[in-house]
C-alpha cells in the first residue's frame, strides 16, 4: 500500500469504529469509501469480513469504477454500488451502514420517505422549511450493477442517501466528515418519521 491509501485507510478505521460503536455496523456489517482519484476513478474500501470496531489503516482495498480490487485485496460486496454512487455524484465519500431506522423508514414508504419542516434537514444540506426532501428507496440484491441501475434512475444532486430495502442506508459527501454528519442527521429524521408515523396509526385506532 502507498502512504496516500494508508492514510485514508486509517480515516476509514477511524470512522469505522465510531459507528461500530453506535450500533450501525453490527458484526462485520456495513462499508466506507473514500476517493483516491478521479480519472481513474479508483475508491479505497473497507476490506471484507472484519469487525468494524477492529479495523486498522492495512484494512483497506484500492478498487476501480466497477468496485473491482486493483491491488489483490478482498472489498466489501458492495464497492460497486460505492464506485457507482461516487461516479454519479461526484462525491468524495461514500458510507454505508445497517442503522435500524433507515431500515424501518424504507419498510413504511418503499416509494420514498418524504421529509420537511424539520430543522435536522439543514444538517442533511437542505433547507428547514418548505422544502419537500423526498429520500429515495430502492429494493434490495445481490447485483451491484442492478442496485447502481436503480440508483442513477431515482439520483437526485440535491439528495445525497439512498435506502436499501431490509438491508440499510448509503450516504455521501466531499468527504467522511460531510459524509458522516449527514448520516447521524438523517438517521435522526428518519427517526422522527418512523416514530410519529406509528403515533398517528395508534392515534387513529
Amino acid at each position: 500500500m502507498g502512504d496516500e491509501v494508508i492514510e485514508i485507510g486509517a480515516r476509514l478505521a477511524t470512522e469505522s469504529a465510531r459507528y461500530a460503536a453506535m450500533g450501525w455496523m453490527r458484526g462485520t456489517s456495513g462499508n466506507l469509501s473514500e476517493v483516491l482519484s478521479r480519472d481513474p476513478l479508483r475508491l479505497v474500501v473497507t476490506a471484507s469480513g472484519g469487525d468494524k470496531g477492529e479495523l486498522t489503516e492495512h484494512d483497506a482495498v484500492v478498487v476501480d469504477e466497477h468496485g473491482i480490487a486493483v491491488d489483490g485485496g478482498k472489498p466489501s460486496a458492495e464497492a460497486g454500488l460505492h464506485a457507482r454512487i461516487a461516479s454519479v455524484s461526484g462525491a468524495g465519500a461514500v458510507v454505508h451502514v445497517h442503522a435500524l431506522a433507515p431500515v424501518l423508514a424504507a419498510e413504511r414508504w418503499p416509494d420514498g420517505v418524504v421529509l420537511r419542516d424539520l430543522e435536522m434537514l439543514k444538517g442533511f444540506g437542505r433547507a428547514a422549511h418548505d422544502d419537500v426532501v423526498t429520500i429515495p428507496v430502492i429494493g434490495n440484491g445481490q447485483d451491484m450493477t442492478v442496485l447502481g441501475d436503480a440508483f442513477e434512475r431515482g439520483f437526485r444532486a440535491d439528495t445525497p442517501a439512498l435506502l436499501v430495502a431490509r438491508h440499510g442506508v448509503y450516504v455521501w459527501g466531499e468527504d467522511l466528515l460531510e459524509a458522516r454528519h449527514r448520516l447521524e442527521c438523517l438517521e435522526w429524521l428518519l427517526r422522527f418519521a418512523t416514530a410519529t408515523s406509528m403515533n398517528v396509526v395508534e392515534g387513529s385506532a
